[in-house]
């Protein structure tokens, strides 16, 4: 399953209590599409079914569909901030393996 950083999971924290969304948990997926042929999907959701990847840290419940989870598993969710703007990217191993030089992979 994903990890999140404490500054991912702080940001996504202020998202949650600026939209008042109680209750909700914070879902990825993965689609075909993206320079390592993964593109990542982010948002929040009421709804966790029987099937999907649940793990909770840093005070965020993360939730991904079993497929997306396959491709999750040692990535980090973070939050940077750089000249160019802020906002959340995902750290693949897997992603950057298959990719032929993008030095992280980004949602």
């Amino acid at each position: 399953m994903i990890q999140i950083t404490e500054d991912a999971a702080a940001e996504a924290r202020k998202l949650m209590e600026k939209e008042d969304l109680e209750g909700y948990s914070l879902r990825i997926g993965v689609q075909g599409g993206g320079c390592s042929g993964l593109s990542y999907m982010l948002g929040f959701d009421k709804n966790v079914s029987e099937n999907d990847h649940v793990a909770e840290e840093h005070g965020i419940r993360l939730v991904c569909d079993s497929r997306s989870g396959l491709y999750l598993n040692e990535a980090v969710l973070e939050f940077v901030s750089d000249v160019m703007g802020s906002g959340f990217r995902v750290n693949n191993p897997i992603a950057r393996a298959t990719c032929g030089g993008c030095s992280s992979a980004h949602g």
